[in-house]
């Protein structure tokens, strides 16, 4: 049986119109997770990612590395209680 897990990422770099949520979201279905991916003011991306553990891990070191145009400096991670989220869309969106 799976063990499902949720963090919270903030990735750091360059990573806004280099189709970085977009290769996030792609990446994060073909993984079976659900959550989301969105820009933030300060030039950062925000993914919440929520599914098994070992799916969960891949996405996150994909997110180190991101797509062809990104240059990910930093990705921080934050480990989420299950119960504690009340924002997770069914399926992985881009906001």
């Amino acid at each position: 049986m799976p063990v499902l897990v949720a963090r919270r990422c903030f990735v750091s770099g360059r990573v806004q119109g280099v189709f970085y949520r977009g290769s996030t979201r792609q990446k994060a279905i073909e993984l079976g997770l659900s959550g989301y991916a969105r820009n933030l003011p300060d030039g950062r991306v925000e993914v919440l990612a929520v599914g098994d553990a070992t799916a969960v891990v891949s996405l996150i070191d994909w997110l180190a590395i991101g797509p062809p145009a990104a240059h990910v400096s930093n990705v921080d991670v934050i480990e989420l209680d299950l119960d504690a989220i009340d924002d997770v869309p069914v399926g992985f969106a881009t906001r």
